[in-house]
């Protein structure tokens, strides 16, 4: 009944185009748009931001006249960086709350948590943060980015133009720098970079100890070749590692960090006035020079009210993953997921760096990649930027991904070998 009275509202909404949000108030249900984020524990440093720019972004749809001439409304729960929790918050949205959506998750392992949940009971994620690949769900929309959007750019940097000869791979202990060292691993070896010179280590979320780690990265370099740090560090161990490395009197001339997971909200917490030069490699930079992104960084600062505070990656993300859901709702002319899922694919829509983002049949976005230099106020000097890259949702890298594409529109498949011509959905592997 709720489904039907919003594809019925689309007529109306069509003949009432000046609706205003006093009319879309009266709409008999509220379209909710769960938010799916941490706001306590060692990941509400990255993710509490995410709540606030969804916050945002829906109350800036409902002052346009809401959708489907319906209000939408936010519900806000915090999974607390318990991985568990994710599951169990991801159930209550959906069947306790009846959201039509989910925007949330940060780390791969509170995503794998929520999968199985999502699609049981097919719902509808978006995924904002840059990740491992290897993945493809009918009910996940992956608006961060791929690895070959992300982490292969960042080392063809190091390889590239600053001759790095040695690779610390230093990650947070889960799956999504386990799976992309292993990508990482793989592709530096076919560039020639012999294993021995490759050092790889994870550690606990939450990690603050890390002077034996740098000692070990400084170490690799005793030779004169020149080291580079590959982080997929998260949450707040980077500020132990960052400081860590300042004690040291590590400079980014001596060992540059590239990190995938460092942006502006992480660095505002910082002293960075020895952290300038080391690097980020993202999709998104607040110091991006464009009219859409000065007119969203407006938006932000009045709808925050503080000035201070900065935008980054994933918020981005969500800006263009939660528009394209607006779109593809009002073609599909309701909020039911496999609809909405179907007009999501070739969904367009601008991103914040000049180019345009497209929503590609393997539930992946094309996206610029850009190399970003921290500079002493906590922002990023761009120093390279692409065209936008398809993301690729199975790594040409690891021979058992190598076969393996995506496609939802053609072939209504997330796995389907190239080989074999099967499509293969093994649920384990999410």
């Amino acid at each position: 009944m709720k489904k039907t009275l919003r594809t019925t509202a689309v007529s109306v909404a069509a003949l009432l185009s000046t609706a205003s949000v006093a009319w879309a108030q009266d709409c008999a249900d509220p379209i909710k748009v769960g938010v799916l984020h941490s706001l306590s524990g060692s990941m509400a440093i990255s993710e509490t931001t995410l709540k606030d720019v969804m916050l945002m972004l829906v109350e800036g749809q409902n002052a346009k006249g809401g959708l489907l001439g319906c209000e939408l409304e936010a519900v806000v729960v915090d999974p607390a960086s318990d991985w568990p929790l994710f599951a169990e918050k991801a159930r209550e949205l959906l069947t306790v709350n009846e959201v039509d959506v989910i925007f949330g998750n940060w780390t791969s392992v509170s995503r794998k948590s929520v999968l199985p949940v999502i699609e049981e009971l097919n719902g509808l994620l978006f995924y904002p943060v840059q990740y491992e690949g290897e993945e493809s769900s009918k009910n996940v929309f992956y608006t961060g980015a791929a690895p070959n959007q992300q982490a292969i750019p960042a080392v063809d940097y190091f390889l590239e133009e600053l001759g790095v000869e040695k690779f610390a791979l230093l990650g947070t202990d889960y799956v999504y720098p386990r799976t992309t060292n292993n990508i990482l691993q793989a592709y530096l070896m076919d560039k020639g970079i012999a294993e021995e010179d490759i050092f790889v280590n994870y550690t606990p979320f939450g990690q603050s100890d890390w002077a034996t780690i740098v000692g070990d990265v400084v170490a690799l370099g005793e030779d004169g070749k020149q080291v580079g740090v590959i982080s997929t560090i998260n949450g707040d161990a980077n500020i132990g590692f960052y400081k860590e490395l300042a004690a040291a009197d590590v400079s980014a001339d001596d060992i540059p960090v590239v990190a995938f997971s460092v942006g502006e909200e992480e660095l505002s917490g910082l002293d960075t006035s020895n952290l300038v030069g080391h690097l980020a490699a993202w999709n998104y930079f607040m110091s991006a020079e464009t009219p859409e992104n000065a007119e969203f960084i407006a938006a932000w600062h009045d709808f925050i009210g503080d000035e201070a505070r900065v935008t980054n990656d994933p918020m981005e993300a969500h800006y263009i993953g939660f528009n394209m859901w607006v779109q593809a709702v009002e073609q599909a002319g309701t909020t039911d997921v496999d609809a909405v899922s179907e007009a999501m694919i070739g969904q367009t829509f601008p991103n914040l760096t000049g180019t345009m983002a497209e929503m590609l049949p393997n539930h992946h976005l094309t996206k610029p990649v850009l190399i970003g230099e921290i500079r002493a106020d906590g922002q990023f000097d761009i120093i390279s930027q692409t065209e936008p890259v398809p993301g690729d949702a199975w790594t040409d890298f690891l021979p058992e991904s190598a076969v393996l594409i995506s496609d939802w529109k053609e072939l209504g498949c997330g796995m389907y070998n190239t080989e074999t011509e099967t499509c293969v959905q093994l649920t384990s592997n999410y």
